[in-house]
């Protein structure tokens, strides 16, 4: 197995989508922007970028791992 492969898999990052309403990202590092149509985060991973229309987030108060969830909730 290749030593870079092994590295990344200790990394730990997930993207999940419920019902298309909801959507919990979690290894994020730093959120660089944000509007209404797109976010554009950096994370363990790498960057990513999210597009829709009419986007919010709620930050999540009392995180034990604030590196876990930056977004509890992303579409309307």
């Amino acid at each position: 197995m290749d030593k870079q492969d092994n590295s990344m898999s200790n990394y730990n990052h997930g993207i999940n989508l419920f019902e298309r309403k909801s959507l919990v990202i979690t290894g994020v590092k730093k959120i660089e922007n944000f509007d209404s149509e797109q976010f554009l985060l950096e994370t363990v991973m790498g960057f990513i970028i999210i597009k829709g229309i009419d986007l919010e987030y709620v930050e999540e108060n009392g995180r034990k791992n604030k590196e876990e969830s930056i977004f509890n909730r992303l579409f309307k």
